[in-house]
């Protein structure tokens, strides 16, 4: 009688891939997870998709940052190295999405290049996003996922795409992505920090706000957007349902790093049921309206669902 049915076809698995690491690095925020090798990520990638998971938002950790995140479109870079390794060893067994943003790569830690007054500089910073799309989608990527909330970033990547001949790599828009303070163990996994304490609230939505998300999820969908995404997803459930009502693209959300390390640690202290309240809180987010859920939890509650 159960009216919502969560399945490993919903799970979306983010994972952390690092350079010149020679064994994979425990996060201690998000306990269950590593920055890995290359080799442990790709059988990580193996065992996800043997348990049911065949989908993956792959992050990387560079050895070397800069202004422009010039490690984003380089084809040496650690994401296209692990797209090309992954796509030759699982070919279509596994769909791969890698984020496409500045930050990992930036050594101020935001998402975009900063002009002379130290603002991020849209113009340019989309024409970073569409040299890493580029990059990325040869590489072997299925979806490339713009996360950085830059006005016009999907109409960019689209037209960048299909100059190059790409034409058949969708995008995976993080079209509702709010300035959450639920992404404190993520920016531990992927080694990101704002230099000077600044924040991302000037490009990153206002959590107050609800009707905004519907403008930016419909020029998303203008300019080419195959997927819209909400971030995070628990606590932007109403967010979720106005958009599945809303648009006729499917619709994703990302269960974050905050969101899944309180079930850990609520658990670790005997408070919760750790496994049951992650249960509910996916369900929550699939009873809403997603269609697609980016989850830590999608290796370990994966033999738990049926396929």
């Amino acid at each position: 009688m159960a009216e919502t049915r969560l399945t490993t076809a919903d799970l979306i698995a983010p994972l952390f891939v690092a350079e010149e690491i020679t064994a994979p690095r425990p996060i201690a925020s998000l306990p269950g997870h590593f920055q890995h090798t290359l080799d442990s990520l790709v059988a990580e990638v193996t065992a996800l998709v043997d348990l049911g998971v065949c989908a993956v938002t792959l992050f990387g950790v560079p050895a070397t940052k800069d202004a422009v995140g010039t490690g984003a479109s380089d084809p040496g870079g650690i994401v296209q190295v692990t797209l090309r390794r992954l796509s030759e060893e699982l070919g279509d067994a596994v769909v791969l999405i890698p984020d496409l943003c500045l930050d990992e790569y930036t050594d101020h830690g935001h998402c975009g290049v900063l002009d002379a007054s130290g603002a991020v500089d849209n113009d340019e910073t989309l024409r970073r996003y569409q040299a890493a799309a580029v990059a990325q989608a040869a590489a072997g990527a299925d979806l490339v996922a713009p996360s950085g909330m830059m006005d016009g970033q999907v109409g960019a990547i689209r037209a960048a795409l299909d100059e190059a001949g790409h034409t058949e790599v969708g995008i995976l828009a993080y079209s509702a992505k709010y300035a959450s303070a639920l992404y404190g163990p993520f920016r531990e996994a992927a080694d990101v920090e704002i230099v000077g304490g600044g924040d991302r609230r000037g490009y990153q939505q206002d959590p107050a706000n609800r009707r905004e998300s519907l403008l930016e999820v419909a020029l998303d969908v203008e300019q080419g957007a195959d997927i819209v995404m909400v971030k995070p997803a628990l606590t932007y459930l109403d967010v979720i349902a106005d958009v599945a009502a809303s648009v006729d693209v499917p619709i994703a959300a990302y269960h974050v790093s905050g969101e899944y390390s309180m079930i850990k640690a609520g658990h670790e202290r005997g408070w919760i049921d750790g496994d049951a309240v992650a249960l509910e809180q996916l369900t929550a987010v699939k009873r809403a309206g997603a269609d697609m859920i980016l989850t830590y939890f999608a290796g370990e509650i994966a033999g738990r669902l049926d396929a």
